[in-house]
């Protein structure tokens, strides 16, 4: 078997079929979808097992709720292919996306190959990194919180680069993607960049997952863990990657925040850091409010939100 596409499934039962559709389309032969419900109540586990009885590629595996994180590495415990793709549930593939990341990828012999990605506002979500890219630089991008690549989905890796990658916490339910792409960077892979889009992603899908300070605490112990074998290197990006999380907190009003977790930060400032940066913690947060929210809002502008 050369590709196990990984499907985590939680209440999407109104994309599955979908999402399912575009990967029956591929024009690729050699694979097998590992779709995870992780603990579905509104009838896609049902859905699921209907749709494998009439498809030998795809393999149902069900477990309690535990988060897509467990979901994720449960299907690629459970996965034969010799290289691993991401997809969500309510995204799909582009058309001819396998066999041109697979071809790409065994023709380089990279341990993960990263393609752009198209949302549904028309636009084409393109790095400009074509071939060969240092994962310094990769994981630089990542902790600033501005990667224009993708990060999860439209990638194929090998295998064996995602061990011990899949292990965040079950309060970590946001921005575990990039987590996880900094732990397989970590390990100094070597990462290709080509030109054809290979996903299609819905931006802004309904979701229940909230970003608190119980989250935050969990995401940066990890994260720090994760950094910790080369710490004087990812140092100072550290502190500016929390600058940035409380920057969204922030922009949210949460004024709160400053108090309750990220004052601390303000005395481990260095000139690495973006004077911007070091300017919005300093500020009173209702202060730091208006420059943050109008960058914020002109982010979103651009992205066509």
């Amino acid at each position: 078997m050369e590709i196990s596409i990984v499907i985590p499934v939680y209440n999407k039962v109104a994309y599955l079929e979908r999402c399912l559709e575009s990967i029956a389309r591929q024009d690729c032969d050699d694979y097998e979808i590992v779709a995870v419900d992780d603990g579905s109540t509104d009838g896609s586990a049902a859905l699921l097992d209907r749709l494998a009885a009439g498809n030998p590629r795809l393999k149902v595996v069900h477990q309690p709720n535990a988060g897509v994180t467990a979901a994720r590495r449960h299907g690629v415990e459970m996965a034969q292919g010799r290289y691993i793709v991401f997809a969500d549930a309510d995204d799909q593939l582009t058309p001819g996306a396998l066999a041109a990341q697979h071809k790409a990828i065994v023709d380089t012999g990279a341990d993960e190959v990263i393609a752009p990605y198209r949302n549904q506002h028309g636009l084409t979500c393109d790095s400009g990194l074509r071939g060969w890219v240092d994962s310094e630089l990769l994981i630089a991008d990542l902790l600033k919180l501005r990667n224009s690549f993708a990060v999860l989905w439209s990638i194929i890796f090998k295998k064996q680069l995602l061990d011990g990658c899949l292990g965040a916490p079950r309060a970590i339910v946001e921005r575990e993607d990039i987590l996880m792409q900094i732990k397989c960077l970590m390990k100094k892979p070597k990462v290709y960049f080509t030109h054809q889009p290979a996903y299609f992603h819905y931006e802004d899908m309904p979701n229940n997952r909230v970003e608190d300070l119980a989250m935050i605490r969990a995401y940066d112990q990890e994260l720090k863990a994760t950094l910790q074998p080369q710490w004087q290197r990812w140092k100072s990006a550290y502190v500016g990657h929390q600058i940035k999380v409380y920057e969204k907190f922030i922009d949210k009003r949460q004024f709160h925040v400053l108090r309750d977790y990220y004052k601390p930060l303000r005395r481990q400032l260095s000139r690495d850091i973006p004077l911007q940066d070091r300017l919005v913690i300093m500020l009173p947060p209702r202060l730091a409010y208006l420059p943050v929210h109008c960058y914020k809002w002109l982010q979103r502008r651009r992205r066509g939100h």
